[in-house]
C-alpha cells in the first residue's frame, strides 16, 4: 500500500545560536505520519535529556529504522525550506545527498527546495526559518497483492 505523510518544523533565529533549518525534522515527521506513527515529539521528546542535542541526521536514521521495522520503505521525500536568509541554493545538492544517505534512498528521490516568505510575517522579517515536507512510502510490500494488481495470480493471467 502506498501512503503519504506531511511534516512541518519551524525554528526561531537568534544571534550566536546554531542555524537550524528544520528540514530533517519536517522529513522525519512526514515519514512518521506516513506510517501512522505520530510525530518526532513522541519519539524524540525535548524533555528526554538522554537525547538532548541529538543530530537531525541521527533522527532521520532512527526514523528510517522504525519504518523498516514496520515493513515500510521510503519511495520519495520532497521538502521546502522557507527563509529570507541565508541563501540555500548552493547547499541543496549536498543536503539531498545527506538526507538520502540517512534514509537509505537515492538522492534522485529526495527533493529539497528553498523559497522566501516575500518579507511577510515572522519568517519574512528574518525572525525564523521553516520547513515543510511530504513523504511517500510503501507499506507492507506483499508479493501476492502485487501479483493480483498486475493481473497475475498463481501463474494465471486474469482478464482485465
Amino acid at each position: 500500500m502506498i501512503r503519504c505523510g506531511i511534516g512541518y518544523d519551524v525554528h526561531r533565529l537568534a544571534e550566536g545560536r546554531k542555524l537550524i533549518l528544520g528540514v530533517s525534522h519536517a522529513i522525519a515527521d512526514a515519514l512518521l505520519g506516513a506510517i501512522g506513527a505520530g510525530d518526532i515529539g513522541q519519539h524524540f521528546p525535548n524533555t528526554d535529556e538522554s537525547i538532548r542535542g541529538i543530530s537531525s541526521i541521527q533522527i532521520l536514521k532512527q526514523v528510517s529504522k522504525l519504518l523498516a521495522e514496520n515493513k515500510a520503505r521510503v519511495l520519495n521525500v520532497d521538502a521546502t525550506i522557507i527563509a529570507e536568509e541565508p541563501k540555500l541554493v548552493p547547499h541543496i545538492a549536498a543536503m539531498r545527498k545527506i538526507i538520502a544517505d540517512a534514509i537509505g534512498i537515492l538522492d534522485s528521490n529526495v527533493g529539497v527546495k528553498a523559497t522566501t516568505n516575500e518579507k511577510l510575517g515572522a519568517i519574512g522579517r528574518g525572525e525564523g526559518i521553516a520547513a515543510m515536507a511530504v513523504a511517500t512510502v510503501e507499506v507492507g510490500r506483499d508479493r501476492r497483492a502485487r501479483r493480483k494488481r498486475s493481473g497475475q495470480l498463481g501463474g494465471l493471467s486474469l482478464p482485465r
